[in-house]
């Protein structure tokens, strides 16, 4: 069988866990057969069944667009020259909006099957406006178009499936549940004191760690508005890149400098750094908190989990289909608003919440040993790269053989 995935990240341009997702699933795949991937992104390479194409459109094409259209833009432009490259495949993968006009064509010019990830729900993104403008109603029309007519759309959790099946007219049977997965030789735990050292980090005292993009959907400012809460002896480890706007993230730093005003032991990181830089924080760390409004999956709590660190997290989207409430880890009740953009509706408690969490595992090493232990068994059973890619190469299969 030949596969054909189309994706917007893929590395070393990763951003986020679509990014991920794609390219260990791209490895397993590429281990029982044949894969192609296109990407967004200037690169070009072979390893063994894996083939990997790039299609940089260049922001200067598009002067005079106004700037927020600018992304939404070169992503139609980019899933026309995908299929402008002509296609050898079987079946089409693709993975978030950005690529699924491009494997909506393919289904209409190539007469393949059209599979998508849901990584992510538009109407759940409300405060994408800020980003992009009307360049939201254009990602959420191709959204809807595409679901509607792919052949299968996957969820990456129960949650992910019931949304989808909430905001979009879909036969159920054409949307099954495949998670995310995680590399447990890659994520392990490691003991490596020069990374705290190199980030003025006391490997003498507790800390929280968080990791992820300044964006609204990542809660970022909740697990700010709880440093007061936390316990003076835990150290605060922000690891935080890439912000949605420049507001939202002047908003950010502003606060993290004020705190710092009133609090030791808070180190700010404003970037995303290497993953084995990554994987020696997620190993040092009492532990790591996921304050997210909105996540599908929270393939970053795997990532945690799997270097042995317990998690405190919001009880939010696919996040309780990973996190085990008081086995590996706290989950704290975000009180979401039914009503967009779905904030929480007591944003102090939620805050207060998820530092008494905190505090509990970063003043108590034993639970915190013990919770990190529970974390990396269930993803090792769990969680496995080579099961998902079998069960989606199972469900390639089944499209084209009812075709």
């Amino acid at each position: 069988m030949r596969v054909l995935l189309m994706t917007n990240e893929f590395p070393p341009h990763i951003y986020g866990g679509a990014g991920v997702h794609v390219e260990y699933l791209s490895r397993e795949l590429a281990k029982l057969t044949s894969v192609e991937v296109r990407s967004f992104h200037d690169q070009a390479f072979v390893d063994g069944n894996l083939t990997v194409r790039g299609t940089k459109i260049e922001a200067s094409q598009f002067a005079g667009c106004p700037v927020p259209l600018v992304s939404p833009l070169r992503a139609l432009a980019t899933c026309l020259a995908f299929n402008g490259q002509g296609m050898e495949t079987d079946v089409v993968h693709c993975h978030t909006w950005y690529t699924q006009f491009g494997g909506l064509l393919a289904k209409v010019l190539y007469q393949v099957p059209f599979v998508l990830t849901v990584h992510s729900l538009e109407p759940l993104r409300p405060w994408k406006r800020e980003q992009i403008g009307t360049g939201y109603d254009l990602s959420t029309w191709v959204e809807k178009t595409c679901l509607e007519n792919a052949d299968a759309v996957v969820a990456v959790s129960k949650s992910t499936q019931e949304d989808v099946l909430e905001h979009f007219h879909l036969d159920p049977a054409k949307v099954p549940v495949i998670p995310n997965g995680i590399d447990t030789d890659e994520y392990h735990p490691v003991n490596r004191p020069e990374v705290l050292a190199r980030h003025s980090i006391d490997p003498d005292r507790p800390f929280v760690l968080f990791v992820g993009r300044m964006t609204r959907q990542k809660g970022l400012y909740y697990l700010l508005k709880a440093i007061d809460h936390i316990d003076a002896d835990i150290q605060v480890v922000l690891c935080a890149g890439e912000s949605d706007t420049q507001q939202l993230q002047h908003e950010l730093e502003g606060m993290v400098d004020d705190l710092r005003t009133r609090r030791p032991g808070i180190i700010w990181i404003p970037e995303m750094v290497s993953r084995e830089t990554t994987v020696a924080l997620y190993s040092h760390a009492s532990v790591f908190c996921c304050p997210s409004i909105y996540e599908p999956f929270g393939i970053i709590n795997l990532e945690a989990m799997a270097c042995g660190t317990p998690v405190v997290a919001s009880a939010v989207g696919g996040i309780p289909e990973v996190v085990v409430d008081g086995e590996t880890g706290f989950l704290i009740d975000a009180r979401l608003s039914a009503d967009l953009p779905h904030d929480p509706t007591d944003p102090e408690g939620f805050s207060r919440d998820m530092a008494a969490a905190i505090n509990r595992l970063g003043k108590n090493p034993e639970l915190s040993h013990s919770m990190g232990e529970n974390g990396r068994k269930r993803v090792v059973e769990q969680f496995s790269w080579q099961s998902i890619a079998r069960q989606t190469l199972e469900l390639y299969k089944s499209l084209t053989d009812n075709r």
